[in-house]
């Protein structure tokens, strides 16, 4: 899919664990079909029924399951197969597509986490995806340790067992936090850093606020 090609809108939600991504997607989502406009939400890794497969291995289980460089390879296995099936058809129909993380997400778990070259991950991305990217990044930013008790408690009244990442080590999530502010730094235009430490009612505002701003009114 060329840029020339994309009707439709594509946003997509980064941030650590318990940062709010699902909550505040569902509540754009609301937002923007009250409006008219054609939704469609997703997730990464997932989103299509191949992803989805690759999910399942490497959401759950051993912290140390697979090395960094392999689940970068599954990742983008995985982003191919949704932009393919879900993303790309969904914004030729001219919907606007709200995603639960995408390629910042690998950039930094597996780039600024693990410590996978970023120029590596940086060839994948051109590679898998091309010059296509989201038209707009909202990265939700919390305390880590917030973030995590966030995360931990959702796990446990959910029992979904995808808690993998979550269980790595507190230096791991601090250096992911830090990731994410260095992507948004880099990249001004696309990304917006919303802070996430506030009542789910605030961030939404927020959040609708800036969307306005960047591509509505743009």
């Amino acid at each position: 899919m060329t840029a020339k090609k994309r009707n439709g809108k594509f946003i997509t939600f980064e941030g650590g664990e318990g940062t709010g991504k699902t909550t505040q997607i569902a509540r754009l989502a609301y937002s923007l079909r009250s409006e008219g406009h054609d939704v469609v939400t997703t997730r990464e890794p997932g989103g299509a029924p191949g992803a989805d497969s690759i999910r399942s291995l490497l959401v759950s289980g051993a912290t140390d399951k697979w090395d960094p460089l392999s689940e970068c390879l599954l990742l983008y296995a995985a982003r191919r197969e949704h932009l393919i099936k879900t993303i790309w058809p969904a914004m030729e129909k001219g919907a606007w597509v709200l995603c639960d993380r995408f390629s910042d997400s690998t950039l930094a778990y597996q780039g600024y986490g693990h410590h996978v070259p970023i120029p590596f991950i940086e060839q994948l991305y051109d590679v898998v995806v091309g010059g296509f990217a989201p038209d707009l990044t909202l990265i939700l930013d919390i305390n880590v340790a917030v973030g995590l008790g966030r995360a931990n408690t959702r796990n446990a009244d959910t029992s979904s067992r995808e808690d993998r990442f979550e269980r790595l080590d507190i230096s791991f999530h601090e250096r992911l936090r830090q990731g994410f502010l260095e992507i948004a730094r880099n990249a001004p235009k696309r990304c917006a850093v919303i802070d996430a430490d506030h009542d789910p009612d605030i961030v939404s505002d927020i959040i609708r606020a800036v969307v306005k701003t960047r591509i509505v009114s743009a």
